[in-house]
């Protein structure tokens, strides 16, 4: 069951990101994405070990993101994967059908290819400008959503697409609306006020509005 509310870590720090991940967990999340940028493999493993604790203290799903042998040895639950990353077939042949595999997509094709290597989920994005991803990918938008999950409708795939990138609070709604399972969100729950009130607002939101969607 991929969850309609992740959680991307964010922080200055190995250590912010955990306290945020801490957070997020405490006031309702149930979904995590480890996503450590420019620091090393030792450094991500023992921050991804800490990480698998906070989220066992809260039944929180772990995915650790780009690296298949980081969540391995993290005894994450699953791994996401960039374009560049290791090919999802790979990652299966390794990790095993236990696994979670999520994958990133910016079009139609990416989905296609997610598809048809067996992906669990993608993470279509950026819905619009985000300062916390590097090398940002073409802008898609409302419209961009709607276009690309008409097209995968047309071509009977099913699979879950979560939209993600720079996404605020009043998106959410169009956002359901367009076809997509749920959303995956950072600077929106990192370091916010009131966090256990706005992530149980985001959850009702999301859940009335697929509901309504039937």
């Amino acid at each position: 069951m991929i969850t309609n509310l992740q959680y991307i870590s964010q922080g200055n720090s190995p250590q912010e990101h955990l306290q945020h991940i801490g957070e997020v967990c405490e006031a309702g999340v149930r979904w995590v994405q480890l996503r450590l940028k420019n620091v090393d493999a030792a450094t991500i493993l023992n921050t991804a070990l800490k990480c698998r604790e906070i989220c066992d203290q809260y039944g929180a799903i772990m995915i650790v993101n780009d690296s298949v042998s980081i969540a391995q040895a993290s005894q994450a639950d699953g791994v996401h994967l960039g374009l560049k990353d290791m090919n999802p077939k790979d990652a299966r042949e390794i990790l095993g059908d236990n696994y979670i595999i999520g994958g990133t997509a910016n079009t139609l094709q990416d989905c296609i290819q997610h598809s048809n290597d067996g992906v669990d989920y993608i993470g279509l994005g950026p819905f619009r400008y985000t300062t916390t991803k590097e090398k940002l990918s073409p802008i898609l938008g409302l419209e961009g959503y709607r276009s690309i999950i008409s097209e995968l409708r047309v071509q009977e795939i099913e699979i879950p697409i979560v939209a993600i990138g720079g996404i605020v609070e009043d998106d959410i709604a169009g956002i359901i609306e367009t076809g997509i399972s749920g959303i995956a969100v950072s600077g929106m729950l990192t370091d916010q006020e009131q966090l256990e009130e706005k992530i149980q607002h985001i959850k009702v939101l999301v859940a009335n509005k697929l509901e309504a969607k039937g």
